[in-house]
């Protein structure tokens, strides 16, 4: 890869972009202008700045649930972009309205406990927990109604061209009403339980997220009860939306809503009473799971009996359609305990996510990004012999562009060789039917060593953790749920195997889940090794995480929540006395999110000794590039594109030897802290010169699908060239995927 000079003189594998360019920024429509600062604009202007610069002044920080929110900005945008096909566009609106969901079901159910019981935030954040809610109920209404309106004025328009369309009720004809009531007849109304609200029926449960209808209801039943409300709940066993047959419709992709079929056919709930009104609502609960893991005997338990309470925890939003009256509106708001802040009226479709089946739905090729086969390292293309091969020398796998495939076949292969004595590996988001999980069974059920660390506290995979582990310790594998407190986040796997008269410890190492479905979508990195000194440090983790005993020093990894923060601020600190010295200094990372106050603190101090760092976040940023004084060599960028960006790269120019780590955590006091992470060099000059040629220096280049970030925390878009766009998923698509046709590459099979 070609070296570019840096600002100190030196020369980097690692360019350093235009800052003149990037100070230049549009602030035209391509800006993303929000009201997040202006929570922030206020704060600064009550609070006097010191003046010489304290680091970890608050004013030096930036709200994570407003940079979070700032991210769904961002995934909402690619959904505006002509630029990118149809049918993905509607799938970006529908991930901008499932990871709004879940802020409200974590974060903004955090910090609503956080003002309940007058907690202090413990970010170090210039907003009280209370300044944060005010300005997320004016930047998430904003968010919602631009969603909104991004369907109904963009994307359902061109659908519409496209002869695919959604109908609402006003739009069917008689054979498609004739459709829904024979539908509804078999497969809808058979299933649904108006509940009628009087003494003797008390308001129902409702669901985290479910459909509802609230009714308005006028007549004198078979009891002779009077005119009121009933509420009608959608069980989850219903599909949201459905196709109407081509015979019936005339059209090959016509769908239907299931709120509209419902809708349509309510009064027949209700015989002998008119239906006035029936309007749609969906609430929203508290999801964050929590369990005293110091005070029960066993965690797998204590969370199974966790589980059903977060389906009807407490309330943080709902959603209304507009026409609902006000008094019904400010009824259910006191249902739940909500306030009118809480409350979204949508011009639509309750849950938008729900959209996302037609994507799957529609069979046009030319709406979609173009399919790809994952391609394979070179070494690995009509090998006989897995281990062979990584004997042979480290293998680098990036993932979605090269195949996952080569972890599966490893484990399938070690699960059936006489040779292979053990096996160990941790699972955060895997699944109980994935081929990985097979491949362990199999493996425990022939007699081998079978450890698995499952981690049952992966939020919103604990059910699937738990049938996972159940299904592993029934075929005889060793089970352990990590250490109690942390959260066991690294991505490990060992094989030991008997080689003539030794033992040989072959390990992967990566930045992703053990998951073959993300794998195809998200981007990381993932180490195959023979090493042994990263079998050592391996074998000793585990050792960590089964058993008991004193902090092993470790070799060649770094380990939270022991080593690993305290190892990334002398990396920094090493740069920053560099610098100092006038030697050359580089900084380049990678990462979802940064927020850790001691790492930003070490950053700011590597900026102003005149440390040039390039900082490539996906999501949440805490840090404030470009303030005088304190972060003036700092640039923050986001590239939000096909696939979504996980992998955690950290580069530091260390004299020349460009020290290159991948890592499974991110800049995050949880994950520096609170979990069990690792990060692990890479020793081969060439896999590292690919790690920086592949996973940074494209990122630093992109002019298509890049975001920078202001100071005061919001994003615009970075330098677009529109006659040359570079994108950095595009290059390494060229670069990494099979190009030899549409059957990929043969691995060797057991």
């Amino acid at each position: 890869m070609g070296a570019a000079p840096s600002p100190h003189g030196a020369r980097s594998t690692m360019s350093t972009p235009d800052q003149e360019a990037a100070a230049a920024m549009p602030s035209g429509p391509e800006a993303v202008e929000t009201p997040a600062s202006l929570a922030i604009e206020r704060s600064r202007s009550r609070t006097r700045m010191p003046r010489a610069p304290r680091l970890d002044h608050p004013e030096h920080f930036l709200s994570r649930e407003l940079s979070q929110l700032q991210f769904v900005r961002r995934v909402l945008a690619q959904a505006k972009d002509g630029s990118v096909p149809l049918l993905e566009r509607l799938r970006f609106l529908t991930i901008s309205c499932s990871n709004l969901d879940e802020f409200f079901e974590i974060r903004v159910a955090g910090l609503k406990q956080q003002v309940q019981h007058q907690l202090v935030n413990p970010d170090p954040d210039p907003l009280t927990s209370q300044e944060t809610l005010a300005a997320i109920d004016v930047e998430a209404h904003t968010l919602v109604q631009e969603q909104y309106q991004v369907m109904t004025e963009m994307i359902r328009p061109a659908l519409e061209t496209e002869g695919i369309r959604v109908l609402p009720r006003a739009n069917w004809s008689e054979a498609q009403l004739d459709w829904v009531r024979d539908y509804c007849q078999r497969a809808v109304l058979p299933v649904l339980t108006p509940v009628g609200l009087d003494p003797a029926h008390p308001f129902p449960q409702i669901l985290n997220k479910s459909l509802n209808f609230i009714v308005s209801v006028e007549g004198r039943d078979a009891f002779g009860r009077g005119s009121g409300l009933a509420i009608v709940q959608a069980p989850r066993i219903l599909p949201r939306i459905s196709q109407f047959p081509a015979a019936v419709s005339g059209q090959r992709y016509d769908f239907v809503l299931l709120s509209s079929m419902i809708r349509s056919q309510v009064q027949e709930l209700f015989p002998g009473m008119e239906v006035k009104g029936c309007w749609q609502f969906r609430v929203t609960r508290n999801s964050d799971l929590w369990v005293d893991e110091e005070e029960v005997d066993d965690i797998l338990h204590a969370i199974k009996g966790e589980l059903p309470r977060r389906k009807f925890s407490a309330a943080v939003r709902i959603e209304v359609e507009p026409t609902c009256p006000a008094d019904l509106i400010q009824f259910l708001l006191d249902q739940f305990s909500l306030q009118r802040s809480d409350l979204y009226l949508v011009n639509g479709p309750v849950n938008l996510h729900r959209l996302n089946a037609v994507y799957d739905m529609v069979d046009r090729p030319d709406l979609k990004y173009p399919p790809f086969t994952a391609g394979l390292p070179k070494r690995l293309v009509g090998a006989s012999d897995l281990f062979e091969e990584i004997r042979k020398g480290d293998l680098l796998l990036h993932h979605p562009f090269q195949s996952f495939a080569p972890v599966i076949e490893l484990l399938r292969l070690a699960s059936k060789d006489p040779d292979v004595l053990a096996i160990k590996q941790t699972l955060y988001r895997t699944g109980a039917d994935s081929p990985l999980a097979d491949a362990l069974h199999e493996a425990a059920q022939a007699g081998k060593e079978v450890t698995a660390v499952v981690e049952l506290r992966a939020r919103f995979d604990e059910a699937a953790n738990i049938d996972l582990a159940t299904r592993l310790q029934d075929a005889g594998a060793k089970v352990a749920y990590g250490v109690v407190g942390f959260k066991t986040h690294a991505k490990m796997l060992m094989i030991v195997r008997r080689e003539g008269n030794t033992l040989r410890r072959y390990v992967h190492l990566g930045t992703g889940n053990y998951h073959q479905r993300t794998a195809r979508g998200y981007t990381d990195f993932g180490l195959l090794t023979c090493h042994e000194e990263f079998g050592k440090d391996v074998h000793d983790l585990f050792q960590q995480l089964t058993g008991l005993g004193k902090v092993a020093k470790l070799r060649r990894l770094w380990q939270a929540p022991f080593t690993l923060q305290k190892q990334l601020v002398q990396m920094i600190e090493a740069e920053t006395k560099a610098a100092r010295a006038g030697s050359p200094s580089r900084i380049v990372a990678k990462m979802n999110a940064l927020l850790d106050p001691t790492i930003i603190g070490a950053l700011y101090k590597a900026s102003q000794a005149g440390v040039p760092i390039d900082l490539i976040v996906r999501g949440m940023c805490a840090l404030r590039p470009g303030l005088p004084g304190v972060s003036d060599n700092i640039r923050v960028r986001s590239v939000v594109g096909r696939f979504l960006e996980h992998s955690r790269i950290f580069h530091f120019l260390a004299g020349g030897e460009n020290a290159v780590y991948l890592s499974s955590a991110d800049w995050m006091p949880r994950n520096l802290i609170r979990r069990v992470e690792i990060a692990f060099p890479i020793l081969d000059q060439e896999l590292k010169e690919r790690v920086l040629s592949e996973g940074l220096e494209p990122y630093l280049q992109d002019n298509a699908q890049c975001w920078l970030m202001r100071t005061d925390g919001t994003y615009e878009t970075g330098p677009r060239d529109r006659t040359r766009p570079f994108a950095a998923q595009s290059r390494n698509l060229a670069l990494l995927a099979d190009r030899t046709g549409p059957v990929a590459p043969r691995l060797p099979r057991s």
